[in-house]
């Protein structure tokens, strides 16, 4: 499967609400909302679990996208992800990836692959 990196370097392609946008997928909206809601706290709806994914402006996003400082950052950046920025790794991205390892790798990977070019 190829990765679709949202801003953060959170992989969309792996994403249930990218998934489900993607392929129409009811009931994993349904299982995600549940799985979701106990995960973090928040009452989640089926009709909630359906995402274009972060780089795409318009279309559905899950509800944290709107407040998601670095997708606003990357957005007004036009960076395809942080890991493509000169300021990389600043305060924000720092906090979110030391909790999100995949995150770190993937945007670490993304790093090494520009100097390699």
């Amino acid at each position: 499967m190829t990765q679709l990196l949202a801003i953060c370097g959170l992989d969309c392609a792996t994403c249930p609400a990218h998934v489900a946008h993607m392929t129409n997928d009811q009931a994993l909206r349904e299982k995600t909302a549940v799985q979701w809601s106990k995960d973090y706290g928040a009452a989640f709806t089926p009709e909630m679990i359906d995402c274009v994914g972060c780089t795409v402006t318009g279309g559905p996003h899950i509800g944290h996208c709107a407040e998601c400082e670095m997708r606003k950052c990357g957005l007004l950046k036009k960076m395809e992800n942080c890991g493509r920025c000169a300021e990389y790794p600043c305060a924000v991205i720092s906090k979110f990836i030391e909790n999100v390892p995949p995150a770190k790798a993937n945007l670490e990977a993304v790093r090494a692959s520009i100097g390699e070019k």
